[in-house]
């Protein structure tokens, strides 16, 4: 490779050098005295003694510091004093509290295309950006400036433009609810309704195929669920490193007599097995089986898996008739059940078997288990959500919740488990390019403003349309949009073509090295920094996976004096952008009460919003489905009729999907190894069959290039250290944001536009 590609190449996505691979030591089983070790390495190598600690006793109480990491729910009554943490959340609380600086020295002395050369590990330990920072046309080097000045720049950016149309306003699911209903109404009095989320690349299929079939895009259960259920189905989904928490649940459920059956291509140790670091019995090694079975399933086989147990509960029911199957339950609450089981009934299994990769006497047994139990909690993530057809899977998941009555009653229904920890909130704020006319309604109500009606630009829109130059202007509200999104290099060649990028952040990512022709960065307090005004203590509210409100209250003293919140940001970027609005956004930044005040008037749920968020456990909002009150068209949740669809795989092609390591949450690199699965010291591999290894002459540890050619725009991943794993046949799996220039901008799940990060058509050659 020239020097001139490695540097094109190192500009957009990072360096590909490797870090020193070292394998074997599998971990048997997740969590104990490890994670406690590893949390303490973090949180006081980040901040020190005195500040970790203040930290960590904060982390998930009542009326402290709502973890920046996942969404898993807290307790609603009594919390651990001690660790109501994961390792996970230690390492994020960490990552976002250090007190090492990223000042204007700085930036002085090193370039974009210097920082360019670092990993994005090493950039995200360049310590908290302590000041706004400008990028002008043609320099190298990040600068200094003022607030007022930074404002300034893009109130006569966007005032430029020929539509606000020409703008796209991206949020990360970090952004409370606060800051997210300031920013949607900002937009919206701005005159466009390009707001693209997170939601798009992870739960879109969820919220898509939930409220079509159940009435509401969330999930039905609370955390107490899981104590009540007798059955767990966790599908597409890695608690041990995405939910570290949720395995205290399982472990809870698994003491309670549940039945816990986990479905997912690698075998992986947080569903087999859990040490309560919590529990004596936990730090001193001894473990908690989880999974009763495994179904090491095929990429994209989830849904013939899903139809092969419903065809066999159906048998089961015509054995045992009325104890296997709801008939009550589905002819007071369901339509289409009818259709659904006469499509069971024509269905092969065979054909279902050979497309899922599951020995039909495991599928046989996992029914035998489960077939007289009407309790039934399924779980899934982004394993799930992230196909052709996947609001067509997660459908399935509802036909066989309806099958058994499993939904609107205690121990039963649906957890999508959500990545950001407030990315349904966001949602409920309003984040969304296609807003829910009642809201707009409200919007012109109560602000006397005219919301546009138009639907607005999902993320893989956005990108398209900066791409074609039909949208000039960026703004990310959080988050690392290049490294979160398909296609790597074509995302960064729209990304260059706007005249301007600006990234409200915490730290340094690969996303302000890819920039506009101008671009700001943006500080802003974290999660955990004390936020005052006037004297007063602010705090702001997030949403968890289950829908409770609670509060977030920032403990540490910021690493700067130089950084703004969110929504004092988004109030004197609206000042200067819109010098004519009705709305009084310096009343916003008085006091967030006032936020909250207006949220009320304005999105259904939040009646008396401020007292009852003030309550130490917060509040659920309405949930028809919990309930079993369905909100759809006649009040009755719908089975659906679906067909699998297999991917072709022609000779010498493999199904790749993406996955995270342990040392990571979403784009954030916490550290380099990925201990569970026994990788330490490395990213840039692939997990292969050692089956499909030998047949291509492929040795363990060789190092290999992966290609992609959807739509005939040719994508590759160079230098890729190929490892033998327990992985199914013709399938591989590789780390993102790595190996997301795979990934295709055009390729995309049916309804809902999410990128198919986890069903990738790929070849893959030696070096």
């Amino acid at each position: 490779m020239s020097d001139k590609v490695r540097d094109k190449w190192a500009e957009e996505i990072g360096p590909e050098e490797f870090t020193g691979l070292r394998t074997g030591g599998e971990s048997g089983s997740a969590a104990g005295l490890p994670a406690v070790i590893m949390s303490v390495k973090h949180v006081f190598g980040a901040m020190g003694l005195s500040r970790g600690m203040k930290a960590l006793f904060n982390l998930n109480q009542k009326g402290g510091i709502d973890c920046p990491g996942c969404a898993w729910p807290d307790p609603d009554g009594k919390r651990s004093p001690i660790a109501e943490y994961c390792e996970n959340g230690a390492k994020a609380i960490a990552e976002e509290s250090t007190t090492k600086k990223a000042g204007p020295d700085f930036f002085a002395k090193n370039s974009v295309s210097e920082l360019s050369q670092l990993s994005d590990y090493e950039l995200g330990k360049s310590g908290r950006i302590a000041q706004p920072m400008f990028l002008e046309e043609g320099e190298e080097h990040y600068k200094e400036i003022s607030w007022d000045d930074a404002f300034k720049e893009i109130g006569e950016e966007l005032n430029g433009l020929e539509s606000p149309d020409e703008a796209i306003f991206y949020t990360s699911g970090r952004t409370s609810n606060e800051a997210a209903f300031l920013y949607q109404l900002m937009v919206r009095e701005y005159g466009t309704n390009n707001m693209p989320d997170c939601s798009n690349m992870c739960h879109e299929s969820t919220g898509v195929a939930l409220s079509e079939t159940l009435g509401i895009g969330k999930g039905s259960v609370k955390l107490e669920d899981f104590y009540e259920t007798e059955v767990i189905l966790i599908m597409g989904q890695n608690p041990g490193t995405n939910h570290p928490r949720m395995l205290t649940a399982l472990q809870k459920a698994k003491r309670n007599g549940a039945i816990i059956i986990s479905v997912n291509p690698l075998f992986e140790t947080g569903l087999k097995a859990f040490k309560n670091p919590q529990e004596i019995k936990g730090l001193l090694g001894m473990s908690t089986d989880l999974t009763d079975h495994y179904l090491q399933v095929r990429i994209n086989g989830d849904m013939a898996l899903l139809q092969a147990i419903a065809k066999l509960l159906l048998e089961e029911e015509n054995a045992n008739p009325g104890k296997v199957l709801d008939h009550e339950f589905m002819a007071e609450n369901t339509e289409g059940a009818e259709a659904y089981i006469q499509h069971l009934q024509n269905l092969s299994l065979d054909t279902l078997v050979e497309n899922c990769g599951i020995p039909i006497e495991q599928i046989r047994e996992v029914v035998k288990a489960i077939r007289f139990k009407n309790k039934m909690i399924i779980c899934w993530a982004m394993g799930l959500t992230q196909h052709k057809n996947s609001v067509d899977t997660i459908k399935e998941i509802v036909n066989l919740l309806l099958l058994k009555g499993s939904i609107g009653k205690a121990g039963a229904g649906t957890c999508p488990v959500r990545g950001h920890s407030n990315v349904q909130g966001d949602r409920t704020m309003g984040i969304y390019e296609k807003p829910p006319k009642n809201l707009l309604d409200n919007l012109e109500r109560v602000f006397g403003i005219s919301p546009p009606r138009e639907y607005g630009y999902d993320t893989v829109d956005s990108i398209k349309a900066m791409h074609r130059g039909k949208a000039k202007f960026f703004m990310g509200m959080g988050g690392n949009f290049l490294s979160a999104t398909p296609d790597t290099h074509y995302t960064a060649e729209a990304l260059r073509k706007c005249n301007m990028t600006v990234h409200v952040s915490t730290k340094l990512n690969r996303s302000h090295l890819i920039h506009g022709k101008r671009a700001l960065i943006l500080p802003t307090l974290g999660r955990s920094d004390e936020d005052f005004k006037n004297g007063q203590r602010q705090f702001v509210s997030v949403e968890n996976s289950t829908g409770v409100v609670h509060s977030s209250h920032g403990k540490l003293k910021p690493v700067s004096e130089k950084l703004l919140s969110e929504p004092e940001i988004i109030c004197r970027m609206a000042r200067a952008v819109l010098p004519g609005s009705k709305i009084h956004w310096e009343k916003f930044v008085l006091n967030y009460d006032y936020i909250r005040d207006a949220i009320e008037k304005c999105v259904p749920g939040f009646d008396d919003y401020n007292r009852r968020v003030r309550r130490g456990r917060g509040f659920y909002l309405p949930n028809g489905a919990r309930q079993g009150d369905f909100e759809t068209d006649n009040g009755k949740a719908k089975f659906t009729v679906s067909d699998i669809s297999p991917i072709p795989l022609d000779e010498g092609e493999f199904l790749m999907m993406t996955i995270r390591s342990h040392d990571q949450y979403n784009t954030t690199i916490y550290g380099l190894n990925d201990r569970y699965r026994g990788i330490r010291n490395e990213r840039r591999v692939v997990l292969m069959h050692r089956e499909d290894m030998e047949e291509m002459g492929i040795e363990n540890k060789a190092v290999v290039d992966l290609y992609n050619n959807h739509g005939g725009r040719a994508r590759v991943a160079h230098n890729f250290i190929a490892l033998a794993y327990d992985i199914p046949r013709r399938m591989v799996a590789t780390y993102f944001p790595e190996a997301n220039v795979l990934v295709p901008v055009k390729s995309t799940a049916e309804y809902s536009n999410t990128p198919t990060s986890k069903s990738v058509v790929i070849s893959i050659r030696k070096n």
